[in-house]
């Protein structure tokens, strides 16, 4: 059975959705991050990043959660596109662009929006900008069809939920308002049954909710560095 490592975020929130569209058995594995359990020798051993999500299948260790989803399709054979060059090639510059781009962007819009200790106006400025500009180019594929890939939900799918699905926190009240695409595709994931139950699984495991200075220094370790 899977070992899945995960929190709340975005990130491991994603990998659930697929365990859970794709019915595949799994262990949930929390970690604290708020707590610091990230950083235990265990869980560096899977992860040297020391970050959620990882998988541990048999004697395969997975981190990052793009490879995670890819890893997940290619053995289940599920929520993948056809198996072409131009069809795998079309999925790996989304799958890329999301990890690349839309995750690291939005994470640090969060921060510097809601939890730097100083406010850095132009730190915010930057990072908002870039958030929206990430999420426009995914909100142009979109206008073309009703998934990243064209008719069919992919694990693209599922790793552009894991952040769009959290837009007002990263953006604001009025983050949506330039993004009605993609609004509907995280509206339409957000009902599915998998994903009611990807979002609840955190609240099955009691985990920090306090953002206080043992918080902030778990998370943001520059702070102590």
């Amino acid at each position: 059975m899977i070992k899945f490592y995960f929190n709340g975020s975005p990130n491991p929130t994603k990998v659930a959705l697929f365990l859970e569209e794709a019915a595949m058995p799994y262990e949930p594995m929390p970690v604290d991050t708020r707590k610091g359990e990230q950083f235990s020798p265990a869980f560096t051993a899977l992860n040297p990043n020391q970050k959620v999500p990882v998988i541990v299948d048999g004697d395969v260790t997975v981190f990052d959660s793009t490879a995670i989803l890819l890893y997940l399709g290619e053995k289940s054979g599920k929520f993948m596109p056809p198996n072409t060059p131009a069809e795998r090639a079309r999925l790996l510059s989304w799958m890329m662009f999301i990890g690349s781009g839309i995750g690291p962007y939005s994470g640090q819009a969060v921060h510097f929006k809601h939890f730097a200790k100083t406010p850095i106006p132009y730190a915010n400025e930057r990072y908002q900008y870039e958030a929206v500009r990430h999420f426009a180019i995914i909100e142009a594929q979109l206008a073309k069809g009703p998934y990243l890939l064209g008719n069919t939900y992919t694990v693209a799918d599922m790793n552009i939920w894991g952040w769009a699905r959290m837009i007002p926190f990263i953006l604001g009240e009025g983050g949506w308002t330039k993004f009605p695409h993609l609004k509907r595709l995280t509206d339409e994931i957000s009902a599915r049954p998998a994903a009611v139950k990807a979002v609840a699984l955190k609240d099955k495991h009691i985990f920090k909710a306090e953002m206080d200075d043992e918080a902030r220094r778990n998370m943001f370790k520059h702070v102590t560095a």
